[in-house]
């Protein structure tokens, strides 16, 4: 899933901004968390759930200066 989106993303077919290709992120660092903690390698665990922590947040964040609100 990570390389499909880093593929995607290379050749110009997803847009890093693009709330899939966060979403693939999410979804491929989710993964590798699950098979690491299944092979118990600590180091990839941090890492990955770090990963998935930083694109699920980055799915809900709305930059600033985006808002509708004019008031």
């Amino acid at each position: 899933m990570l390389l499909v989106a880093f593929l995607l993303n290379l050749y110009k077919k997803l847009p890093a901004q693009s709330k899939i290709y966060t979403f693939m992120n999410f979804l491929g660092a989710v993964l590798c968390c699950i098979s690491s903690i299944l092979i118990k390698f600590y180091p990839f665990i941090v890492l990955e759930a770090i990963w998935a922590s930083f694109a699920l947040l980055s799915l809900f964040n709305v930059p600033r200066g985006t808002s509708d609100d004019k008031s």
